[in-house]
């Protein structure tokens, strides 16, 4: 006999076993009563669902609210990673001809600055948002504009600069990625804008120049303190504020949309929106803090004194508070009320720095209720 027919042989003399067994479990279950018959059955309407014992359910089932695992730095926004990526500090283009500028909306937080001629540069700090979203237009670098950079820990991003900042650049080996110097294949012009106002990058393509430049890939971010976003805000009733930084033809407004809890900015009277989206900017958190300015030559550039703190306003959920900024060394600037800070509420939140000449006062006007 082959070993093909051995192999058969032994599987129908283990299935003829099986079956006898079988049989003699049949005749001794019958033998056994209905009682006893029914006990092998449980097993097979055994449930495998969860226990429905009250503390062993899952929160999400039982209607609890689920408890972020991770919330970023900069926003306090939930997330379902650790956010660990360096923030990368981009100078932005706000002259006329650079709006409406792309990107914006994927900022963590904006400054907003005094430039030259009365117009303003904004500062994106992008670390937990944007990936291949377009950002711009990038415009050049100032000092203060390099010490706002720097205290969130972020790669400074830009075009140019003046020759006090290339100076502090090139001798404090700063970590920067520019356009006309150093970093210009992680850009690109926009040919349907006039330059300068037609630069822009991407977070992705500007972390990849970082990581070829061997810039440090994690650094000490900074944190805020956010409350619960079921607290009630404090402060008295305002809707929102007026801000001019220098030219009263250059006005800046944030108007509180109670059923977004954010803020609408608009310039000139006119929404300021995101290119990319075509969604109007917004800000949880509005910040409005007075700096000492000092004219340096004819040309109108600036200093700007981002150190020893002053007065200053936060808006948030239709409240204002009347407070100051203070700024201790290596740390970011901070809203405190009576000494203490005051936290924010999760979402983006905005700075905007004005002079204090004339007055602070003088370049902010609250809307009543």
């Amino acid at each position: 006999m082959g070993k093909q027919d051995v192999t058969g042989a032994n599987r129908w003399y283990k299935l003829g076993s099986g079956l006898i067994v079988l049989m003699l479990c049949g005749s001794l279950l019958a033998a056994c009563g209905q009682q006893k018959a029914d006990a092998p059955k449980a097993p097979a309407v055994e449930e495998q669902t969860p226990s429905e014992d009250p503390a062993q359910e899952d929160p999400i089932s039982s209607g609890e609210p689920e408890t972020a695992a991770f919330t970023a730095p900069l926003t306090g926004l939930p997330m379902d990673h650790a956010s660990m990526a360096r923030p990368l500090s981009i100078m932005i283009n706000n002259a006329p001809a650079a709006r409406p500028q792309s990107g914006l909306t994927q900022a963590d937080i904006v400054y907003e600055v005094l430039a030259e001629g009365g117009i303003t540069r904004l500062i994106g700090i992008f670390q937990s948002r944007g990936t291949d979203e377009k950002i711009g237009p990038i415009r050049s670098i100032r000092p203060y504009l390099i010490d706002i950079g720097e205290s969130y820990g972020g790669v400074l991003v830009h075009a140019g600069g003046s020759n006090d900042a290339y100076a502090i650049l090139q001798k404090q080996h700063k970590e920067d990625l520019d356009e006309i110097g150093n970093a210009g294949a992680y850009f690109w012009r926009d040919k349907t804008r006039k330059a300068p106002h037609n630069l822009y990058s991407d977070a992705d393509k500007l972390r990849q120049g970082a990581d070829k430049r061997g810039y440090k890939k994690e650094v000490d971010i900074p944190t805020y303190t956010f409350r619960a976003e079921e607290d009630l805000p404090e402060g008295d009733d305002a809707s929102g504020v007026d801000i001019t930084f220098l030219l009263k033809s250059y006005k800046v407004t944030y108007v509180y949309n109670a059923a977004g809890k954010v803020y609408l900015r608009s310039i000139n009277g006119k929404p300021h929106i995101d290119l990319n989206t075509g969604e109007q900017l917004t800000a949880t958190n509005v910040v409005v803090l007075g700096a000492d300015h000092k004219t340096l030559d004819d040309v109108g550039r600036l200093a700007v004194d981002l150190e020893k703190g002053g007065e200053a306003i936060l808006l948030q959920r239709g409240k204002v508070i009347q407070g100051r900024w203070v700024r201790a060394k290596g740390d970011v600037i901070r809203f405190v009320k009576d000494g203490k800070e005051v936290p924010l509420y999760p979402g983006t939140t905005y700075f905007n720095i004005v002079p204090n000449a004339p007055t602070f006062d003088s370049h902010i006007q609250l809307h009543q209720p």
